[in-house]
């Protein structure tokens, strides 16, 4: 069968106590990639578009990562003076930055284009918390758009509880953690088959020990959903971008040999007024030696960025 977003694939395992299911080819034909992942009946879809090409002198990777959580995915509606859901919640933007940070360092160096990653809960059982959901959709997600991702990750939650660690602990396990006697650890780990890329917890009186083995306990956990991912990538994934990262061996080359040792001996200087001067005269004195084919073609495009750019929505 050949590979193509337009037929619907569905892989599932047991995960812990509940059924993690993800689906591709059903909705969103059009994005590079798209993924609906269902953990108990808490669903995300993750759907994934990217630039074909780099805009024009830009210098920074332009990753928008969106998580939306509205109230019709738990079954209610706004209410009281307020009817309308506006600008996304604490917990929204908490959210895509968690997502954010382990695919971020997985793109190929050099890679400039647009990415953007689109996180919506379709719906919410109240049971399982739709963050780790919404992580694992959008790396599978990832890993079937064809972009170059060097993933697949996976996260997972874990709790803490008369000495065992509890694999994805339920959102009410996870309330009021601090008087909770029962409970003392809310750790979510995400990581890719040989290593940890993220680790971020609430934990109270627990050892170094007992911290190290959530981790090493959430990074045995991710293991089957990596390979359900790499699973429905072998049936859906599209093909490959084609990414060439530039060349800048020579450039690099040009600046350290332009007075690298004397910059270093510039930054080593411990009084600020001395070492500002210093690195201020070593810079005007080493740019004229640089060649001037490589001083064109670091700025053939001047950069026209007017503000900083975003690393995950709404992070104003």
């Amino acid at each position: 069968m050949e590979k193509t977003m337009f037929h619907d694939v569905k892989k599932s395992i047991q995960w812990g106590e509940e059924t993690l299911t993800l689906e591709s080819g059903k909705v969103a034909r059009q994005a590079d990639g798209s993924v609906i992942a269902t953990l108990g009946e808490t669903s995300v879809m993750a759907n994934v578009t990217f630039a074909k090409a780099p805009k024009p002198g830009q210098d920074f990777f332009p990753l928008t990562v969106h998580y939306q959580e509205k109230y019709y995915a738990a079954g209610k509606i706004p209410g009281g003076f307020f009817k309308r859901e506006a600008r996304p919640t604490e917990k929204e933007t908490l959210t895509a930055r968690l997502i954010d940070r382990p695919i971020r360092p997985l793109f190929v160096p050099g890679f400039k284009n647009e990415v953007l990653v689109m996180c919506t809960v379709l719906s919410h059982d109240l049971v399982n918390d739709p963050d780790v959901v919404a992580m694992i959709a959008a790396s599978a997600a990832l890993t079937i758009s064809g972009a170059p991702f060097m993933g697949p990750i996976a996260g997972a939650r874990v709790g803490f509880v008369d000495g065992e660690y509890v694999l994805n602990p339920t959102v009410d396990d996870m309330q009021n953690l601090r008087s909770n006697p029962e409970q003392r650890l809310d750790l979510i780990v995400a990581g890719t088959k040989d290593a940890v890329m993220m680790v971020e917890s609430e934990a109270y009186e627990l050892t170094e020990e007992e911290m190290l083995g959530a981790v090493t306990f959430a990074h045995e956990q991710i293991q089957p959903v990596i390979d359900l991912i790499i699973d429905l990538a072998e049936e859906c994934a599209k093909e490959p971008f084609d990414f060439t990262p530039p060349d800048y061996s020579a450039l690099y080359e040009a600046v350290k040999s332009a007075g690298e040792d004397k910059m270093r001996a510039a930054f080593a200087i411990t009084d600020k007024q001395e070492r500002t001067t210093a690195v201020a005269k070593r810079a005007m004195t080493s740019r004229p030696s640089f060649p001037k084919s490589s001083l064109r073609t670091r700025t053939s495009a001047p950069p026209s960025r007017s503000s900083n750019p975003r690393c995950c929505a709404a992070t104003s």
